[in-house]
């Protein structure tokens, strides 16, 4: 039985009460995916990344279907992150060489003509772990440098992959924003290029750029229902730290599906839970959480949210749930033991949360109030993202084989 006392929740009434036919998001648009998604199809190293249905688990949670969106295999990478990361960094490189980048691929940006158009940059960024890794590989690709802060606490797996793509990385004695502060004075002192997930007055067409990066996944997610001939989702759970990912994905559903599109849930750590706080607060500003954030889910340990994705998550998600660890280190270990007939999915602490969070709606007596505000029922079609594999192996093993967290 779990603590329900330890989930929190707030639901939006506000969220399509006043909403037009033809709602419409600054940063996406088709030309927008369509740019996002010819950029990323002239890597070597893309491909589509799986879209798995838990139809044996979708019975027993009583919903019509699951789908995983498998991100453990995205340029080998094993995270999202470097959808943004990629396409920022081309954005930035395209501007500079004054060219669109729908006339660039990454291959022609490492020709050695267009190094030398270039000289040399270096781009500096702040991370828990997979934005820097991806970072530090798109940089590595056009033969430029790259210099990484992670917060306090950060996983020395996570850091040596960094390292491993050629980037000067490091673990601070910061949590997470103050990293971000760091990485944004290192960057001003050393003429470096700071690319950084998170928005705030004065830099946002980075992070917008980053944003619209993460569209491949779910412009992906679609075709691939498409071409099962499956129903879109009634649902989706996003997760979210500055809040970047789940406004890009939501921002998506609203361009492409208006005011059909999937009842949204927001998720976060209790420990890290700013968008939670900012909707709490009941003020329209975005709020932070301050000090260090001990949670399992480093990718999601982020204190202030970014200025860009605050507004759309604030006006259109349809709730807001902070939650445990023990959430997500229980459907870790559902996704890597499935039920007969579902596939395994390797998913790392901030890629399951979502899922933690529907098994636990539909299976506790005493957070079926949640399920039943959500509209989840034996007619649902839910549509949950990992965003990552194992990233830090040795605390995957923690979790999926000695039982650390467990939720009874």
């Amino acid at each position: 039985m779990v603590d329900s006392t330890s989930f929190k929740y707030i639901p939006n009434k506000q969220a399509r009460s006043s909403e037009t036919e033809h709602l419409s998001v600054p940063f996406m648009n088709e030309e927008v995916i369509g740019k996002v998604r010819s950029f990323h199809k002239r890597f070597p190293e893309y491909q589509v990344t799986p879209l798995h249905s838990l139809q044996a688990l979708a019975r027993r949670l009583n919903v019509q279907n699951i789908w995983i969106k498998d991100e453990s295999y995205r340029f080998g990478l094993n995270a999202f992150k470097v959808l943004g990361g990629s396409y920022a960094v081309g954005k930035y490189v395209a501007n500079k060489l004054g060219m669109d980048i729908s006339e660039l691929s990454f291959e022609r940006l490492k020709s050695r003509e267009m190094k030398e158009r270039l000289g040399e940059i270096t781009f500096v960024t702040a991370t828990d772990g997979n934005h820097g890794r991806g970072i530090a590989w798109a940089a590595s690709q056009l033969g430029q440098k790259s210099v990484v802060f992670m917060p306090k606490g950060s996983s020395e797996t996570r850091l040596n992959n960094i390292k491993k793509e050629g980037a000067q990385a490091s673990i601070t004695d910061l949590n997470y924003d103050d990293s971000v502060k760091l990485a944004k004075y290192y960057a001003c002192e050393n003429n470096g290029v700071l690319v950084q997930d998170s928005s705030w007055d004065g830099y946002e067409e980075i992070p917008t750029w980053i944003m619209q990066g993460y569209c491949t996944l779910i412009d992906e997610t679609l075709e691939q229902l498409e071409k099962e001939g499956a129903e879109w989702p009634t649902h989706v759970f996003l997760q979210a730290g500055v809040g970047s990912f789940a406004a890009s994905v939501l921002g998506y559903l609203i361009m492409r599906m208006g005011k059909n599109r999937p009842i949204t849930t927001i998720v976060e750590p209790n420990e890290a839970a700013c968008i939670y706080k900012s909707v709490e607060a009941n003020d329209g500003k975005p709020h932070a959480v301050t000090g260090f954030m001990p949670t399992i889910m480093a990718g999601l340990a982020c204190g202030e949210p970014s200025t860009v994705a605050w507004g759309l998550l604030r006006d259109y998600a349809d709730m807001y749930i902070s939650c445990p660890d023990y959430v997500s280190a229980k459907a870790m270990r559902m996704l890597g033991n499935p039920l007969p007939g579902d596939p395994r999915v390797i998913s790392g602490e901030s890629g399951a949360v979502g899922l933690g969070v529907l098994s636990l709606i539909r299976e506790e007596q005493a957070l079926h109030q949640i399920a039943s505000q959500l509209h989840i029922d034996a007619d649902s079609r839910i549509l949950i993202i990992s965003t990552e594999g194992d990233t830090d192996p040795e605390g995957y093993r923690n979790i999926v084989w000695d039982g650390m967290y467990p939720s009874f």
